[in-house]
């Protein structure tokens, strides 16, 4: 599969998710769980156009670097956004360290994508 269709599977999740939220559960979360909620949202489709831009630079023969982004920006959203959309829902707290990890994926796909873009220039 391409990392254009990733992104375009992870922009269509993040829409729907976004949607829940507003709708579904703003009224039955307290505002702190919505706010976090809708972190994880913006996180999400942040990185689902990180990998649209990842799965062009791909195309364009980038490199095992640009590839590399795109592992760790899917990583990074199930691990971010997925722990935080799992937290507001009620999720159980072990889960509290898992979002940095998916930080840290999320940081590290941008600097693979750095690399591949400043080797091709």
């Amino acid at each position: 599969m391409s990392w254009i269709a990733v992104g375009a599977a992870a922009m269509l999740l993040g829409v729907v998710a976004g949607a829940f939220g507003a709708h579904g559960l703003a009224p039955r979360l307290d505002a702190r769980s919505l706010q976090t909620f809708e972190t994880a949202v913006r996180y999400h489709l942040i990185h689902g156009l990180g990998l649209l831009a990842v799965g062009a630079l791909v195309a364009r023969d980038l490199g095992s670097p640009a590839s590399l982004a795109g592992a760790l920006m899917t990583a990074g959203i199930v691990l971010f956004s997925g722990s935080l959309y799992w937290l507001a829902l009620g999720g159980p707290s072990w889960l509290g360290p898992v979002t940095p990890l998916g930080g840290l994926c999320l940081i590290a796909a941008w600097g693979c994508l750095f690399v591949a873009v400043v080797r091709h220039s």
